[in-house]
């Protein structure tokens, strides 16, 4: 009979016991990144907002023309065409009066040579550096890569320019609705009893209401003479007043299963107080629920901004956003002959997308038998 106490020195014996230990000696942070890493529609739909935020903080190195400047003599110009010639360059845009209107035709045998880094319109950089460069200027002319609107204004500088509202007022909304919602669902799981009844109360009542009407009325009552920065803080503090809901009610039940924690009894047991044990142990615990939570609001703000200001009651002209550049596309008829004037709406769907994806890799990430 084989003797018990003898200890194999077979490596393939003993491995399976040392990887078991490599595993057990990483930490949850690392197992959450290695989980979202296994997603490569989350890692795809992360890489691709990295660029459109880069591309919006960017945006006036970006754009070759003002964003905000008239040109009649563009009015609903065609996209300009890219070819190479030697180079990247453009086809020369020229225009036709046919039965009263404009007609554009591209002129590619006479391109126009894009220059990279060179100089164009005079603008502030993050509002402070004041420079005349930009990624790409044409040589000669005026080049309307995504063609021109009802005013003749650049439809591509315009949506890179939109981007700085319409990405950044989803997340500034967000933010608020996350502050409040963490406040109020850790308050609610924390203490319960009727301080958890009245709250969720509040919560139902709130959630109750139509999302779109309640945005659009508190959107329409806001002054029109308002400064673009005035109405862009109003409208992200009117797009968190609905978002908080649901993310609170959520992190409520995170909370409620934490407070019987052996760790919180041990807590309290040492003398510390309900803020001490709320802000080392409740919100720490339910971080990462909170960012997956708040990645999928996110979207929302985008498409609620969007929604409000192409019904002209969220930001509005001098103001640039996806929804404000999407005024000109109200009319069908109009949309018909001038397609490009959608392009922002695929903005909108590219970036919200993202969002949902990034969102849902997190979520499984953090909570994979959820």
């Amino acid at each position: 009979m084989a003797s018990l106490g003898v200890i194999s020195t077979d490596p393939d014996v003993t491995a399976p016991a040392e990887k078991g230990a490599d595993v057990a000696e990483i930490s949850q942070t690392r197992l959450m990144i290695r989980r979202f890493r296994q997603s490569k529609l989350a890692v795809g739909g992360g890489i691709v907002l990295l660029f459109l935020y880069l591309v919006a903080l960017f945006a006036p190195f970006v754009a070759p023309n003002d964003p905000a400047a008239v040109d009649t003599s563009a009015k609903f110009a065609v996209p300009s065409r890219i070819v190479w010639s030697g180079g990247p360059a453009m086809c020369a845009l020229r225009q036709e009066i046919k039965d009263f209107e404009y007609v554009y035709t591209s002129d590619c045998e006479h391109p126009d040579r894009l220059h990279l880094f060179g100089k164009g319109w005079n603008y502030k950089l993050f509002g402070l550096i004041e420079t005349d460069r930009h990624l790409f200027t044409p040589g000669s002319g005026k080049v309307l890569i995504w063609g021109g609107d009802s005013s003749g204004r650049d439809v591509f500088a315009r949506t890179v320019k939109g981007a700085q509202v319409s990405l950044s007022i989803g997340l500034l909304g967000t933010a608020i609705a996350t502050v409040l919602a963490v406040i109020i669902g850790t308050i609610s799981g924390y203490f319960a009893g009727i301080t958890d009844t009245v709250i969720q109360r509040v919560i139902e009542i709130v959630s109750s209401v139509p999302t779109l009407p309640l945005w659009a009325t508190l959107a329409a009552i806001l002054p029109r003479d308002m400064s673009v920065p005035e109405r862009y803080f109003f409208m992200s503090v009117i797009l968190s007043l609905v978002g908080w809901a649901g993310l609170a009610r959520a992190l409520r039940a995170k909370v409620m299963s934490y407070a019987g924690a052996d760790y919180v009894k041990a807590a309290r047991a040492a003398g510390s107080g309900h803020a001490r044990i709320i802000r080392t142990h409740m919100i720490p615990n339910s971080l990462s629920h909170i960012v997956a939570v708040t990645m999928l609001a996110i979207p929302m703000g985008i498409v609620a901004e969007t929604s409000l200001s192409f019904l002209g009651i969220g930001m509005q002209d001098p103001a640039i956003s996806w929804g404000v550049l999407l005024q000109d596309a109200q009319d069908v008829n109009v949309v018909t002959s001038y397609p490009w004037l959608l392009i922002p709406a695929f903005a909108v769907i590219v970036a919200v997308t993202c969002f949902q994806l990034l969102g849902d890799g997190i979520r499984d990430a953090v909570d994979p038998y959820g």
